[in-house]
């Protein structure tokens, strides 16, 4: 079984970072995990962003049925007993649930690390567990990037100009540590 990595709601809120990073999951590099709350959570800001509800409902229902384990369940008893930021007890919960490995998220201080130690769970900035990725499946990473910047037809898109939506996404350390492994 793959490395199971429960992905915070601002991990998979950019389509760009989000196209990779799943493609990256499909390739079994890692397991991803969610929550219905953390879906809940990223269609109201996708639509409070101005994206078209109906394009919200059909990214969600995509990553739903490419990824159907990926859903957590079972997590609300321990969304209480949880000592992180408030707003993001349900993440903590329901990766403890799944027993997630990490947590990838752009809101580390959100998850001081005495929350954390007791379930023995770390957090990691997504370019930082990009540069993981790099690191561990090279190979799987450096695909996945081209068959992602590929799928891009309206603009269609090179690889280079995919790293510079990465690095735009707040992965630019994986963007320019691809770059060079590309040359």
């Amino acid at each position: 079984m793959s490395f199971p990595a429960f992905l915070d709601t601002c991990t998979v809120f950019g389509a760009a970072i989000t196209d990779f990073v799943l493609n990256l999951a499909e390739r079994g590099t890692f397991r991803p995990l969610w929550s219905e709350h953390v879906l809940a959570e990223l269609e109201r800001s996708l639509v409070r962003r101005g994206i078209d509800p109906d394009a919200v409902v059909y990214r969600v229902g995509a990553m739903r049925t490419a990824f159907p384990d990926a859903n957590v369940t079972g997590y609300e008893d321990l969304i209480t007993q949880m000592t992180c930021d408030d707003d993001d007890r349900h993440v903590l919960a329901a990766a403890v649930r799944a027993n997630a490995e990490v947590i990838v998220t752009f809101n580390l201080k959100h998850f001081p690390q005495s929350s954390l130690d007791p379930y023995q769970i770390s957090t990691v900035h997504p370019d930082d567990f990009l540069l993981d990725q790099l690191d561990l499946y090279p190979q799987a990473t450096l695909q996945s990037l081209e068959d992602t910047s590929g799928r891009y037809e309206k603009p269609a898109m090179t690889v280079d100009a995919f790293l510079g939506l990465l690095t735009k996404s707040g992965t630019p350390r994986f963007a320019e540590a691809a770059a060079e492994k590309l040359r």
